[in-house]
């Protein structure tokens, strides 16, 4: 059975770091771009990064440049999101997601398959 499943979120204060795994079953990660996105309370869910399939091709959102990291590890069909200096406008459950592609797409119905989500909570 195909399945994403994330883990890592947690309760963190403001200036700490969170470090999220995205664990792939029922298939190999080596042929897909994988994203990580979040959707806070009331929000619209937004896309944080994106990292193609060799990870040759990393992105990220502006909010997040210079804090987050995106890696993979097709060994372990896992990814990886390494989150630093959490803020407390972070909080939001995080996603991660399946490209139909090994490049990352750029809309969000090209994600073909998606985990459960794990919460981040940013506060003191």
């Amino acid at each position: 059975q195909l399945q994403l499943v994330e883990s890592g979120g947690g309760l963190v204060q403001p200036g700490g770091s969170l470090r999220l795994s995205c664990a792939a079953s029922g298939f190999t990660l080596d042929y897909y771009a994988i994203g990580w996105f979040r959707q806070a309370p009331g929000k619209q869910r937004e896309g944080v990064s994106c990292i193609s399939s060799s990870g040759g091709r990393i992105n990220y959102a502006d909010s997040v440049k210079g804090r987050f990291t995106i890696s993979r590890d097709n060994a372990k069909n896992t990814v990886y999101l390494q989150m630093n200096s959490l803020k407390p406008e972070d909080t939001a459950i995080y996603y991660c997601a399946r490209a139909g592609r090994r490049l990352c797409p750029a809309m969000l119905y090209e994600y073909d398959n998606w985990g459960q989500g794990t919460q981040v909570t940013v506060s003191s």
